[in-house]
């Protein structure tokens, strides 16, 4: 929350989404592979092959993946 305050407040343009570091679950670092599994499923790679590429074993994981929706522009409409 504190990151989307500081963005808002100094006007960041975020052309990119939010997404956590790691799984809220299992503690794994996923981050840094969002924007690969974001490639491949435009491309119109099935997710679940894409998830199953990409080394996510676990539920935790694949949900925070499946489950993820980029409200950062939504969000940045409000003036704070």
């Amino acid at each position: 929350m504190t990151l989307i305050i500081l963005m808002l407040t100094y006007n960041i343009n975020c052309d990119k989404m939010i997404i956590p570091i790691r799984c809220m679950t299992c503690g794994k670092l996923v981050a840094h592979l969002w924007e690969e599994f974001n490639e491949q499923v435009n491309r119109g790679k099935n997710p679940r092959q894409s998830l199953d590429d990409l080394g996510f074993d676990r539920y935790c994981c694949r949900t925070l993946f499946l489950t993820q929706k980029d409200l950062i522009k939504d969000i940045m409409k409000f003036d704070i």
